[in-house]
């Protein structure tokens, strides 16, 4: 059965399910998408399948961990009435894509997608590469097309696999480009927050769970405070008079993030620049600024790990709804490329 192009925009985004989210995911996609799904048919993605890609050795993390993250999307504000929270897993359709998709790339495309190769090295893999992690952007095509996304919520460093759906996507419409009146599926654009990637608290290029130097949204006062005081500055900035540096200070990085008045923080840098505020000083006002964003998810967060199933019902009818769009399309491609199907 064809399925007509849609209209109305269409997200998928998601998250590994590796460990609870932190303040780096609120800052890259999370806040987007709570803004997102009020005018955009938004899927959100809880990614436990790709998760096994470097994880096979334990999947019972991976499994812990769906509920932990959907729990984070809710905390943070994503209304399941607006927006589908769905299994990966759980959705056969993406599996059959994967694999239809594996005979429109080749090995040697895979191997030099820039994000590949960058994970790959930083993993320490070498040629010890899983299969499943080297067809890595043949699985996020199969994701990203089958619910026929247009938008794809991503850091900039993930943009090469977007183009990388795009590229199958317009092999596929080529091919029967004869049989259809419309694209088979649709062309996907990355969307690129304005905030980078968020730093470690330690000042390294990345937060993350497994550095040890990442902010968790659940964290607790004590923790945020703790978090706040190991920040880099600028180890030049001896006393409070010196004149400081704001480029390359995590403190201000963060403030950049997360302060809700700019021009509050372009006053601190001005001041910070020619002498006369503290690190101390600079210090307290992000720890506030961490504890109004945190302690409300936070709170949120206790509430719903009080009544998992609530939680459990949310990815029940997510995944209920995904299964439908997601089949739909599967069906859709099968029949474009003339599969042989079983009446």
């Amino acid at each position: 059965m064809p399925v007509e192009p849609s209209s109305t925009p269409v997200i998928l985004t998601g998250d590994r399910t590796t460990g609870p989210l932190h303040l780096g995911h609120y800052a890259g996609s999370l806040r987007n998408r709570v803004a997102l799904q009020h005018d955009h048919r938004q899927y959100l993605l809880l990614a436990d399948a790709q998760a096994l890609t470097d994880n096979a050795h334990d999947p019972g993390r991976v499994a812990r961990n769906v509920i932990e993250v959907a729990t984070d999307y809710l905390a943070v504000g994503i209304d399941p009435a607006l927006t589908t929270i769905c299994v990966q897993s759980a959705l056969p359709a993406l599996a059959e894509l994967t694999l239809l998709y594996l005979n429109f790339v080749t090995v040697a495309r895979l191997e030099r997608n820039p994000t590949i190769k960058d994970e790959i090295q930083a993993r320490g893999f070498g040629r010890d590469i899983p299969a499943g992690f080297l067809c890595y952007p043949a699985a996020q095509a199969a994701d990203i097309t089958a619910f026929r996304a247009t938008l794809v919520p991503v850091g900039e460093d993930q943009a090469p696999l977007i183009e990388q759906t795009n590229e199958i996507v317009r092999r596929l419409n080529r091919q029967v480009a004869g049989t259809l009146g419309h694209d088979l599926l649709p062309e996907a654009r990355a969307l690129i927050p304005e905030v980078g990637r968020l730093p470690g608290v330690d000042g390294r290029a990345k937060m993350s769970k497994s550095g040890g130097n990442a902010v968790p949204l659940s964290a607790s006062d004590a923790e945020i405070n703790a978090s706040v005081q190991r920040m880099y500055t600028d180890p030049g900035h001896l006393r409070a008079s010196d004149p400081g540096r704001v480029e390359g200070n995590v403190v201000f990085t963060y403030l950049d993030a997360f302060d809700p008045d700019p021009e509050a923080v372009a006053a601190l840098k001005a001041e910070y620049r020619r002498g006369g505020l503290g690190d101390a000083a600079l210090k307290r006002r992000l720890e506030g600024v961490l504890r109004d964003l945190l302690g409300p998810i936070r709170e949120r967060r206790a509430v719903l790990a009080r009544d998992p199933d609530f939680v459990m019902d949310v990815l029940r009818t997510g995944t209920g709804r995904a299964r439908t769009v997601t089949a739909a399309t599967w069906d859709a491609v099968q029949d474009a490329l003339g599969l042989f199907r079983l009446a």
